[in-house]
């Protein structure tokens, strides 16, 4: 049943980043709701705002997070960036979890070359299939930057 599910979210996802245009897309090394390697993906909202969201398949299931990055600022030199955002978690299997994850990251955008590379935090609060409060999280993310 897994497997079945997840080719179609994999088509949707492929999709959405063509059509959305996503900036950067990669990959996401760390803890996304019990999984262990996501693909990460950002798209503008503005200067200042993003969505920075994950796809993970793994083990545990399907997960899926959404976060809007509403602080995005550069931190003195223009190359390295932090933000902090909030959004919606969600894991598509055993057991089912709808959460809320919170992030605060740094990531460092190379000049000569489309990379970008980043550490993030992000604790998780679990609201349905049993309330938890999730303080791990930790990642580090590896992206391809469009348009460089």
């Amino acid at each position: 049943m897994k497997k079945l599910l997840a080719l179609p979210i994999l088509f949707l996802v492929m999709m959405s980043l063509n059509q959305a245009k996503a900036q950067e897309v990669g990959l996401r090394f760390g803890d996304v709701l019990g999984n262990n390697v996501a693909i990460d993906g950002i798209f503008a909202l503005g200067k200042y705002s993003r969505v920075h969201a994950d796809l993970a398949f793994g083990n545990r299931g399907v997960g899926m997070e959404a976060l809007w990055n509403f602080i995005y600022r550069p931190l003195g030199a223009e190359a390295f960036h932090w933000y902090v955002g909030v959004g919606p978690s969600l894991l598509i299997g055993d057991p089912f979890i709808l959460g809320v994850s919170g992030e605060i990251g740094l990531e460092y955008k190379f000049r000569e070359v489309p990379l970008v590379l980043g550490l993030d935090w992000r604790p998780r609060v679990d609201i349905v299939e049993v309330t938890d409060f999730r303080p791990g999280g930790f990642g580090l993310n590896i992206r391809y930057a469009f348009g460089r």
